[in-house]
């Protein structure tokens, strides 16, 4: 695997996940109430989700997702109702002040818990990745080398851009607390993220494969 292989690999899976997608909205929100910092538990439920999703591809299943129509849509629709839930909670508790929570020792372990499991199951609702991972990874796969090493190299880059991307989002959205905390435009970003995450639910549900 060549070096221009693996910057080519690393630009496409960075542009396809780095495009505002319900993974990324999820990052910007928790940025935005919980910080830069606690959000990484967020982003580590992003990538655990995304390292299954590309070693379900790379292990050959996810051309039997593509082909299992009802497991898609199950996937896909329990996706889709998970995004369109998280819409409205935001867009309910939108009149609350646009600034970190701040929890005790406990609250905080539950709170990064919640996060965590945010994380993997807003990746986990699109099925889609598995689609994207099983079409890509064959295009970057020297059959002449040891698989086990080119997967493994390919899966690292994987979980370093998730986390990357997650992680940018995450600042963005601290960034726009610190200018417009006590703002009353604070509950109107809240109402357009939270209407962005209802229609990403519905756009869900309504494309096709």
């Amino acid at each position: 695997m060549s070096f221009n292989f693996i910057l080519l690999f690393s630009m496409t899976v960075f542009i396809a996940s780095i495009i505002p997608g319900p993974s990324m909205l999820l990052a910007l929100t928790h940025g935005m109430h919980f910080g830069v910092k606690r959000t990484i538990a967020s982003a580590i439920g992003n990538v655990t989700v995304t390292m299954i999703q590309a070693s379900i591809s790379i292990a050959g299943l996810g051309a039997v997702l593509m082909a299992s129509e009802t497991m898609f849509q199950v996937i896909k629709w329990a996706g889709a109702l998970y995004l369109i839930y998280m819409g409205v909670n935001l867009i309910r508790t939108s009149k609350t002040s646009l600034s970190p929570i701040d929890l005790n020792h406990l609250e905080n372990w539950k709170s990064l818990r919640k996060m965590y499991m945010q994380g993997a199951l807003v990746t986990a609702g699109n099925p889609k990745a598995i689609i994207f991972f099983t079409a890509i990874f064959p295009q970057f796969v020297d059959p002449n080398s040891t698989y086990f090493i080119q997967f493994f190299i390919l899966l690292s880059i994987c979980a370093f851009i998730a986390f990357t991307c997650f992680m940018i989002y995450a600042i963005a959205g601290s960034r726009i607390v610190s200018l417009f905390s006590g703002s009353s435009v604070g509950k109107y970003i809240k109402r357009f993220i939270g209407g962005t995450f209802i229609g990403a639910g519905i756009g869900l549900a309504v494309s096709n494969k």
